[in-house]
């Protein structure tokens, strides 16, 4: 394992894990779906039940939580017996879990065949069977129904999409538990997938597990790391590529994998909290075995065109940082008032910032010692980045003057008092106007 830092609480209940990537290790946390509801990070996920597992064995759904996307709770544990089911079941597919009108909603894949739907007034429950029967039935269309997503479009309205090689999408009822349409075919013009990447597989075009999500005007529908556009949450979409390739992978990350190569399996969601976009997948590189996967989660750039950069796969993961490693601006966990903007070497920066606006990375491990902070940037005109504790209501630790340079890039270099090895800094930006310099990374010393 790559640097993973573990605290198993026994005999006592939750559970809580400490990690970076993988999130949860060896625990086979997969599939997952992360929502951020009412400030506090969701993951509900199917869970592999061994590492011995020779096939998929998943004997109930789980839903964990998180502050900070470091340390995860385990919140609560869903046994089929609860379910319509109504008996013990190996396989708990995919699952998915949202809140609307003060109830939350937790819908669950019955093997490849249905989907059900639980009703809780809490994420912690108790959960309640409200229908007694699927939501989504085997004979409902031409694919199978499972492995759902939910998605919400800009008017507030909800839809479920699931499916495999053909995905379905239909709008939900306010109630949550019923269908206020007929399923739709989701035309996808041109796909890939990990059982077709030269286009020619017409059987198998796309996976299972869709999930489709909205940013900037545009939904983008994903089937692992595969993707297309629509400008419409029916489509028609537009395949555009995998925002996993050979050059997302640190060293140790990139094998073992799945069959067919590394874009296989890559199950998961993307989500926004604290103005950064992140998705959370499933890996195998860690446990070698595809029937026990664990969940992983990286940052999510969009270009200006509006397509998405390839996200690096390693493990520091999300949340937290390496003080002995440069540290990419746009990486941060939060952020006020700011805009990411590509460069001409398929890389970002932070741009339009203004005053007091703000950035913060939590969880920067390695720090006792460093005495200097380096930042790489080009400003306008001079501003002072002030280095508070924690938050801009923190303590304030240094201010470092920056002011334009006759080069188009410049290293700016302060001084940095005693602190802790892990701290979060918040970095405030002071001058008079909007568009007061660009900033690419920082570094400690």
């Amino acid at each position: 394992m790559n640097k993973l830092f573990i605290l198993l609480l026994f005999f006592t209940t939750p559970i809580l894990l400490f990690a970076t990537n993988p999130i949860i290790p060896n625990k086979g946390a997969n599939d997952p779906h992360i929502r951020i509801i009412d400030g506090k990070a969701y993951l509900s996920a199917s869970h592999d039940k061994s590492s011995d597992n020779k096939r998929f064995t998943m004997e109930d759904w789980w839903l964990w939580s998180s502050d900070d996307l470091v340390n995860w709770k385990l919140e609560y544990t869903l046994k089929p017996e609860e379910t319509y089911i109504g008996k013990p079941f190996d396989q708990c597919w995919a699952t998915d879990i949202v809140k609307r009108n003060g109830k939350f909603y937790w819908y669950f894949s019955e093997g490849n065949k249905q989907t059900g739907v639980m009703v809780g007034d809490s994420p912690i429950g108790p959960w309640k069977d409200p229908l007694g029967k699927p939501l989504l039935t085997s004979d409902m269309t031409p694919t199978h129904e499972y492995d759902m997503g939910i998605v919400q479009d800009e008017a507030g309205e909800y839809y479920i999409v699931f499916g495999v090689w053909d995905y379905y999408i239909a709008k939900l009822n306010e109630d949550m538990i019923s269908l206020a349409e007929n399923p739709r075919k989701i035309e996808i013009n041109n796909p890939r997938g990990p059982y077709n990447l030269d286009g020619k597989n017409h059987e198998k075009p796309t996976d299972d597990k869709p999930f489709i999500h909205f940013y900037n005007g545009n939904f983008y529908l994903s089937w692992g790391c595969f993707y297309a556009i629509a400008d419409n949450v029916y489509g028609p979409y537009n395949y555009k590529g995998s925002i996993i390739e050979k050059g997302s992978f640190a060293p140790g990350y990139d094998a073992p994998t799945w069959p067919t190569g590394f874009r296989q399996g890559r199950h998961g969601s993307f989500f926004q909290w604290h103005n950064q976009w992140y998705f959370a997948y499933c890996d195998i590189s860690q446990t070698g075995n595809r029937y026990f996967r664990d969940t992983f989660i990286s940052y999510v750039h969009y270009k200006e065109n509006g397509e998405m950069a390839l996200i690096r796969i390693d493990g520091i993961g999300v949340g937290e940082y390496d003080a002995n490693q440069t540290i990419q601006a746009e990486d941060y966990f939060k952020a006020f008032g700011i805009h990411k903007k590509e460069t001409e070497t398929n890389g970002f920066v932070i741009d339009n910032i203004s005053n007091n606006d703000f950035l913060t990375f939590q969880n920067i491990k390695g720090l006792q010692g460093k005495k200097k902070i380096e930042f790489s940037a080009i400003p306008n005109e001079e501003v002072t980045i002030q280095i508070y504790q924690n938050s801009p209501e923190g303590k304030l630790l240094a201010s470092c003057e920056i002011a334009p340079a006759d080069t188009t890039k410049k290293n700016f270099v302060c001084d940095l008092p005693a602190m802790s090895d892990t701290e979060t800094l918040c970095f405030v930006f002071v001058g008079k106007d909007k568009q007061l310099m660009q900033f690419g990374s920082f570094s400690f010393k």
